[in-house]
């Protein structure tokens, strides 16, 4: 894809996964002159690697990030509504045995609290499975069950997404260069001046900010940005998801691993079954991410553990990088929100670190609002959260 024809910008975007896209949509909906570069194909790192889930994230309520949960929600209800046929509501099971550490209680109280989170609309509603309908559960597990809840929660091709979001963003005048390589971006008096290159030849354009959008290259573009701007301390963390050849039709199932009580999603993907995630930190070269044999064998253990019945072989096996921030201890325990870090005011640099699908949309109006100041004033074309999500091309 190459689309382009300025020479001064007021935005321009390194990395076309669903974030770098949200700001090149949202840019345009608020009438600047945005460009988006990415090295390689639209989606082709995290963002067609996810979970392919859209939903407010029942599991960050234990460590109280309810204004995400929050957000998340309304993020939920609004994709659902500009892109139907993107992101669906599908029905959610939590299945509790006698030794799941997540007792009833907990968990119908956190089904309560996630209802209201969601404005008690009717999709937020939850209610117990009947005995009676446990065998309809796709094989799961019955001995030791005591409880299964059904809740809902959104799905979507997270590529497909992506792609619809750079289709829109394109239609309100965005410009895209795919593949484009990014190569620096040196400050001067009224911005930065950006060089990358292409297939063809280097170019250099003049752009009023840099939003930095490349998610687990992040690092590797501000290396290229001069002064050297502020960063943030992250980790790579590498999450695998394995496929089955057996369907899942019931639904999707929010299981606890046994080995380590980590929450585990079985679902249904193109006919076949989706079993991730794990959880790993990751210090290689993010274009060589791929899942490790240990990694395999454990979506396998926790597969079986719950669908006894049901083959556990892997017929393929994907790896995606999430940037987290660094810390101490477990990273599936760590805060979820996304972190800005810009420049000194007036503000012409921005990074993007960490994020989450579900919340691209909000994500980018926020980059947006930090970024007014420093922009031009034009005319809003649109509004993001009305705008219809055109059908993309696969």
């Amino acid at each position: 894809m190459t689309i382009s024809a300025r020479s001064t910008y007021d935005i321009v975007i390194v990395g076309g996964g669903i974030h770098g896209v949200g700001v090149l949509q949202a840019a345009a909906a608020r009438g600047h002159r945005a460009l988006l570069l990415e090295s390689n194909e639209l989606a082709s790192g995290t963002s067609s690697r996810s979970s392919k889930l859209i939903h407010g994230g029942l599991r960050y309520l234990e460590s109280g990030q309810l204004g995400l949960v929050r957000e998340s929600l309304t993020e939920r209800e609004i994709l659902c509504r500009i892109a139907p046929h993107l992101v669906r509501l599908v029905p959610f099971f939590v299945p509790i045995y006698r030794d799941t550490t997540r007792r009833p209680w907990k968990i119908r109280a956190g089904l309560s609290l996630y209802a209201l989170l969601g404005g008690l609309a009717k999709d937020a509603w939850f209610r117990r499975v009947p005995r009676r309908d446990w065998d309809g559960l796709d094989g799961l597990q019955t001995d030791g069950l005591q409880h299964v809840f059904r809740y809902h929660d959104g799905q979507t091709d997270d590529a497909l997404l992506t792609r619809a979001v750079a289709a829109s963003a394109i239609e309100l005048g965005a410009e895209v260069r795919v593949p484009a390589r990014f190569e620096s971006a040196r400050r001067n008096e009224h911005g930065y001046r950006i060089a990358y290159s292409d297939a063809a030849k280097r170019h250099e354009v003049e752009t009023t900010v840099v939003v930095n959008a490349a998610g687990p290259w992040i690092e590797l573009v501000r290396s290229g940005v001069e002064p050297s701007p502020p960063g943030f301390g992250v980790e790579l963390v590498a999450g695998t998801h394995i496929e089955l050849d057996v369907p899942t039709n019931a639904g999707i199932y929010y299981c606890e691993a046994p080995s380590d009580r980590r929450a585990v999603f079985t679902m249904p993907w193109h006919g076949r079954t989706l079993v991730g995630t794990t959880e790993t930190v990751y210090e290689g070269d993010p274009r060589r991410v791929e899942p490790t044999r240990a990694e395999i064998d454990y979506l396998t253990q926790v597969h079986r553990q719950y669908f006894p019945g049901k083959s556990a072989e892997p017929v393929d096996a994907w790896a995606g990088l999430r940037v987290l921030p660094r810390a101490e201890g477990s990273a599936f325990d760590r805060p979820r929100e996304t972190t800005l870090v810009v420049d000194e005011a007036p503000i012409h640099y921005l990074a993007i670190y960490g994020g989450k699908l579900t919340g691209y949309r909000a994500t980018a109006e926020k980059v947006l609002d930090r970024l007014a100041p420093s922009l031009p004033q034009r005319t809003w074309l649109a509004d993001t959260a009305k705008l219809t999500l055109p059908q993309p091309a696969h």
